[in-house]
């Protein structure tokens, strides 16, 4: 506890220092965070999603996709607090292709905050997505690990981040079409740290197709994860609503 109690100071004392200020707009920040009540206000919220894939739903649609219904999945369930919209995508895109390293804190504390009202049972440990050691060197750092940490403090559970490894090197996600992202990162992955009987929350920024965390599961579910959960700041599409 005394721990805790001296990072909890820690952070108090640094935001003295240096007081928030909003990421997206400049105003002053709000609740200890980047980000000021306006712009919080302003997130797309994944408030109705399918309790499968946290698929975005159209206003009035409830149930399960189409999807989750049809296809077995190699996860038990995907947690996305947020719809990949503006103004999360200047966040997301900022970290991811600028650096920023700001934003991977704040959206973090947002994510974290997220599950602390969803109030659900926490995995053992968290994993994130890796990188491929050549695509590390030219980032600079794993957005996915970033995310992880903040997050993993202040739910106090350990970041494995070897957990998985990414052992062939693919293009990305973002130069492909829809066929081609299903197939690119088959046999991307391996095991990097057994997990017998181990709860375990995978973590990304952004989930699109899925194609990506499915076959990450596959190989922690193969490792011995006995209970898999999704977790991504964002998730992208939604189901067009029937006409």
């Amino acid at each position: 506890m005394a721990v805790v109690n001296a990072a909890a100071w820690r952070a108090r004392f640094q935001r003295l220092l240096l007081p928030p200020i909003c990421l997206l707009c400049g105003a002053a920040g709000a609740m200890g965070r980047d980000l000021c009540a306006g712009c919080a206000a302003a997130l797309p919220r994944n408030a109705a999603a399918c309790p499968g894939c946290a698929l975005p739903l159209a206003a009035g649609q409830t149930g399960t996709c189409d999807d989750c219904r049809l296809q077995p999945r190699s996860f038990d369930r995907v947690f996305a607090p947020f719809r990949y919209e503006p103004p999360l995508d200047f966040l997301i895109c900022g970290l991811k292709f600028a650096g920023r390293l700001s934003h991977a804190r704040l959206l973090s504390e947002l994510f974290a905050a997220a599950l602390a009202e969803r109030n659900a049972p926490l995995p053992d440990c968290i994993v994130p997505v890796p990188l491929h050691p050549l695509r590390l060197r030219e980032r600079g750092f794993n957005q996915a690990l970033e995310l992880a940490r903040p997050a993993a403090r202040f739910l106090r559970r350990p970041v494995l981040a070897n957990g998985l490894q990414r052992v062939r090197h693919t293009a990305r996600q973002t130069e492909l079409d829809a066929r081609r992202r299903q197939l690119n990162p088959l046999g991307a992955f391996a095991i990097g740290h057994p997990l017998p009987g181990v709860r375990v929350a995978l973590i990304d920024d952004v989930m699109t197709t899925g194609s990506t965390v499915r076959e990450c599961a596959r190989v922690l579910r193969a490792g011995g994860a006995t209970d898999i959960e999704i977790w991504a700041v964002g998730r992208a599409g939604v189901i067009l609503k029937p006409e």
